[in-house]
Order: structure tokens, then sequence, then C-alpha cells
């Protein structure tokens, strides 16, 4: 008799990682873009290995792959496991197709064993995670979720296509999708597993970690305001650089962030119009990126930025200002959900170690609809979004098998 643990392997999930990979728009590198041929390539492999592994599958309205495993009794509850299988460009192999096919690869153990469970289990593998197409995205998770917005079928990529006529070409209905929310009264919760994307796990040296919170996040640009001249003639004490009291603010930014736990800053662009080399800058414009895994943390540190912003610019007769473009909110992760995973790490010997996560994933679609919980996986060097992305056959094989063990303890918590 076959293993029924077999796809719980760390070596055969890698072999499927591999083979998924090489579904791709381009032949040297991974690039599998949301409603592309590439995308419904992907859909048909890993669809097959669904069904191998005992689920009825479907493709819903928004192009997103969903498996069904059905439950010891009609009309049970169900539990979300899954991810999603669109990619950035130049993509590594891990990013959101590890909890794909971690997620099958639990399935198939239970089918093997014939052993149905007194909730049906639902993969999904959405295809609309990364956002590189459209402007908006977790299209495909906002529709579980009962969030997905309408207006989004207007928005366009950049050859002027429209999603509606992108879901429509790739063969699905857009009107279907207000009928894909699922009801959260039957929901036992949304379980993901990723790759870290950062370097906390392997500094700490340990294979996996339970996520308490997907981080909130706050972007905007803040304008400065001086006064131009010229870089020989206007003396230091003299002038009103822009780019002067920006670095200031910068430092200032980057000093509120160090002294408070879990909060990351960012000033990723730098703007000087006009700017030469022997001029003084009169205008600068940087971006901001603010993120914690409390969304109270994350404003009280907007309002630190914007008092520090004001005390500089005053000091530098710089007039500066802040305006914010995005705010989304944290996704806190469900603390029963966190302590089955707990458990079962412990019963296996494993540290139960908690971190936020700092980038976002198709769990944010999910806050305050359903409980969520994610189990993350250690990455090399933190490398992510790269091909050098690379989580180990062992760390990935145990974090299959600890998802197992999650879903079996899950038996005595039905609805």
């Amino acid at each position: 008799m076959s293993d029924p643990f077999l796809q719980l392997n760390g070596a055969q999930l890698m072999a499927r990682l591999d083979a998924l990979a090489k579904v791709s728009e381009t032949p040297d590198a991974l690039t599998r873009l949301y409603l592309t041929p590439a995308h419904a390539q992907g859909i048909a492999l890993v669809g097959r290995w669904m069904r191998e592994a005992g689920m009825t599958t479907r493709v819903d309205g928004t192009g997103s792959l969903r498996g069904t495993y059905k439950a010891a009794t009609p009309d049970a509850p169900i539990l979300v496991l899954g991810s999603h299988i669109d990619t950035v460009r130049n993509a590594g192999k891990f990013d959101g197709n590890l909890g794909v096919l971690t997620a099958i690869a639990v399935v198939d153990a239970l089918h093997r064993q014939n052993k149905h469970l007194p909730f049906a289990l639902e993969v999904a593998a959405f295809g609309d995670e990364e956002g590189v197409r459209f402007p908006s995205t977790l299209a495909g998770s906002k529709a579980l979720a009962g969030r997905f917005s309408p207006i989004s079928l207007d928005e366009v990529d950049a050859e002027g296509v429209t999603r509606r006529a992108a879901l429509v070409n790739f063969g699905v209905d857009p009107t279907s999708i207000a009928q894909e929310a699922l009801d959260p009264a039957k929901v036992l919760g949304y379980v993901e597993v990723h790759i870290e994307q950062g370097p906390v796990l392997e500094a700490k040296d340990l294979a996996l970690g339970i996520v308490t919170a997907i981080n909130g996040a706050s972007r905007g640009h803040i304008s400065i305001s001086g006064m131009a001249g010229h870089a020989g003639t206007l003396p230091m004490n003299m002038r009103r650089d822009a780019l002067a009291t920006a670095a200031e603010i910068i430092l200032a930014i980057e000093q509120i962030a160090r002294a408070t736990p879990d909060l990351v800053a960012t000033i990723g662009q730098i703007e000087v119009p006009g700017g030469a080399v022997n001029v003084v800058p009169g205008g600068v414009k940087l971006s901001l990126d603010v993120r914690a895994p409390k969304d109270a943390t994350r404003h009280q540190a907007i309002q630190d930025i914007e008092a520090a912003i004001a005390r500089i610019a005053s000091a530098r007769g710089t007039p500066a200002g802040l305006d914010l473009t995005y705010d989304a909110l944290a996704t806190p992760c469900d603390a029963s959900l966190m302590a089955r995973f707990a458990h079962v790490m412990q019963a296996r010997g494993l540290p139960a170690f908690e971190l936020p996560s700092g980038a976002g994933h198709d769990a944010m679609a999910f806050r305050g609809r359903i409980p969520v919980a994610m189990l993350f996986v250690r990455s090399k060097d933190g490398i992510s979004h790269n091909p050098a992305e690379y989580s180990s056959p062992q760390d990935i094989g145990l974090a299959a098998q600890v998802l197992y063990d999650f879903v079996i303890a899950q038996q005595g918590n039905t609805l």
C-alpha cells in the first residue's frame, strides 16, 4: 500500500513546486500573471493535483481555482486552506504556491486513508494576490469574503483590457462573483501556509512561526517647499534647502520606528524636481510607508511623524506636510486558531514562536468576517519576489505535517 503521507514529504512538495514553476509566460524566469494563458496552465496542473487528492474542482467567477473535499456528513461547516498561484515578474517559486500545495498535500493524506472529517475542506488557489496586472488586488479572496467591489471590473491593465473583459476571455462569468461569498456562520476559518519573506525565523534558527497579525499599512507622501538658489553664491546660513530638511525628516522617522516595537517605516522614494548639481534644492517629495500589527500603534506613529515634520520644517523655514493616500487595517489572527497551531507544534517538539507579517496576504480579505490563521516557513536570507527565494525541503515538509496535525486537531472544534 502506498504511503498515505507521501505528499507531506518535503522532497515531494519541492518536486511539485519545481513543476509548477515551469508554468510561466517566459522560459527563463517565473512570471505567471493573473488571467493569462500561464495562469490557465497553472490552474490545469494544480486542478489535476486536487482531483488526484480526492477533491472536486471548479474555477469561480474571479478566476480562482477551488477544490472541495467533502465532509463525513452533509451540511457540515467548511475549513478553507490555501493561498495564491499568481506571481510577480521574475518571481520565486515558493511565494503563494507553497500554501496551495501544502493544503493539497493535507487533503491527499486524508484521501489516501479514506478519511473524512466533521467539516469539509476547501482549498483555494487564488489568482490575484500580487496585484501586478490590475490596480486593485485580492479579487478572489475578497469574493469569498463578500467584499468584492463590482467597480473593479472596470479597471484596465497596461494593455487597456478591462478586468471584466479579461475574466470573460478567461472563460468565467464575472456576473457570478457576488454568489461566491461564503456564509461566515458555516466557515471555521481560513488558514494559510506561507514563506516568511523576511529574516526573523532564520535569525532565530526556527523552521516555523505562528503569525500574530498581518500588519496594517499607511502610505502617502511628504512634500517639502524650500527656495532654490545658486549652489556657489548662496551662503549656508541663508539657505532654505528642502533636501536638507528631507534628510532630517527621514532620520526622525527612522528614530520613531526604531523606538516603537513591531513598527516599520520606510522612505522608499525621493524626488527633487528641477534638481541639479549646482542648485540648492527648492522642493522635495518623499514617499512614506508605515506598518504595524496593531492599528493604534500605526496611527500613533503617524501622529508622531506629523509632529516631527512640523517641528523640523518650522525650524528650517521650509514648509512641509504629509498627505496620506492609503490606509489598510491590520488583520489580527484568531487566538484559538493560533493556540491550535501552538499545541500541534509543541507536540512535535517545536517552539511555538510568534511573529507578525509585514507583507500583505489573501488572509487580509477575511478580516472581521471569518477567523484567520497563518503559519510562516523560514526563508533563506529573507529573500522573496526574487528567483533566489528559498525554503528547504525539510522546512516545507515540516510545515505540511504541522498543517495536517492542525486540521486533525480541528475535529473537536467544529461549529
